[in-house]
């Protein structure tokens, strides 16, 4: 079996960014024992920033981009540095990788990294990942962890991806402010709970919350790979999952396989704008795979230029795809409900059918 593993910042760090060694320790002594098995294991860690707070000596961590990607890498080789003294204890040998989310768009470079981490695994590695904080152009909290997991649990085909964070897993309410909240065991693959908005939440330490892991979870159910959100802390968990038995909440697997760069689009992309389009375009972009035209659009929303990754949008209300639009607003303002043989020659998909993704399971 191959298991993709992720750890939250609140789950490696203390209250003051320090790195908590234990809470490492415990994972890799888990990690050993499902290598023992047999199993291939990847680990996302969160917690670099943090890290780099305690590192440098700041008193909190900073708003500004520049301090942020400088403490990501002082805390980035902390971080790495306490995996691979814990890894080696079991004889294993730890191995950094760093990603973004260009990393799963473009296709060389998608293939690039998927080679990287398949032979990582082929060597006996255990590959420790995280987001590329330290020269990344966008915010650190575009493309999350939880997400980056995602991407890399359907890069690598696994059979599993365990979000281990501060929580037991998905409440009906947050359970630190209602006592009644219960945790929800199984989510089915076309649960609504797959689609629903949860505040942010967490330690304030991270860049995720549950928000981030609903959306990781559906990531990973709409590649094929099971998903079990968990409490890090919970005595043997990793094997636990491995095992089949009931820990935190598990969310099914779904038939429908997405590859990595339109997950990436309906999930992991900062959303420029809108494009909204008639019934019979709404039906036709749902029903089949097909590109939407210009006679389909009624109405542009916000300012966005080609390449950009927009929301499509129905008659009746909230998005129903999302995709790489071809055109920048003004061109789709001037072109909206007229034929494509009414068009200038070379003008025709609005967005094109291989980078639109309908958000509907």
């Amino acid at each position: 079996m191959r298991v993709v593993a992720k750890i939250g910042t609140a789950s490696v760090t203390d209250d003051h960014g320090v790195i908590e060694r234990a809470a490492i320790a415990k994972l890799c002594d888990e990690v050993a024992v499902l290598r023992r098995e047999g199993h291939d294991v990847l680990v996302v860690s969160s917690g670099a920033v943090a890290a780099g707070v305690a590192a440098v000596g700041l008193a909190a961590r900073p708003a500004d981009m520049p301090t942020l990607q400088a403490i990501s890498a002082a805390g980035q080789s902390r971080l790495v540095e306490t995996y691979n003294n814990e890894l080696a204890r079991h004889g294993l040998v730890g191995a950094q990788l760093l990603l973004d989310s260009l990393d799963f768009v473009g296709r060389r470079q998608y293939l690039h990294a998927r080679q990287t981490l398949l032979r990582l695994l082929e060597l006996g590695c255990v590959p420790v990942i995280n987001e590329n904080d330290a020269v990344a152009n966008e915010e650190l909290r575009f493309g999350d962890n939880d997400r980056i997991a995602a991407l890399v649990a359907n890069s690598v085909r696994a059979d599993v991806l365990v979000l281990l964070t501060d929580m037991d897993g998905l409440f009906t309410a947050d359970p630190r402010r209602d006592d009644a909240a219960s945790l929800i065991a199984h989510v089915a693959a076309d649960d609504p709970l797959l689609s629903i908005r949860t505040d942010r939440g967490g330690s304030g330490r991270g860049s995720g919350g549950m928000a981030s892991k609903l959306v990781a979870a559906r990531m990973a159910s709409w590649s094929g790979v099971r998903c079990v959100i968990g409490r890090a802390a919970t005595p043997n968990i990793l094997p636990d999952v491995i095992a089949g038995e009931s820990v935190g909440t598990t969310f099914a697997a779904h038939d429908r396989m997405l590859p990595a760069r339109k997950l990436w689009i309906a999930f992991a992309a900062d959303v420029s704008g809108a494009v909204v389009v008639d019934a019979g375009a709404e039906e036709a972009l749902t029903r089949r795979p097909t590109s939407l035209l210009p006679a389909g659009v009624v109405d542009v929303r916000g300012s966005f230029v080609a390449g950009d990754v927009v929301d499509v949008v129905g008659p009746a209300g909230p998005p129903f795809a999302r995709g790489i639009i071809s055109w920048d607003a003004d061109g789709v303002r001037s072109a909206m409900g007229r034929r494509t043989s009414d068009l200038p020659a070379g003008v025709d998909e609005v967005i094109h059918r291989d980078d639109l993704v309908p958000l509907r399971s």
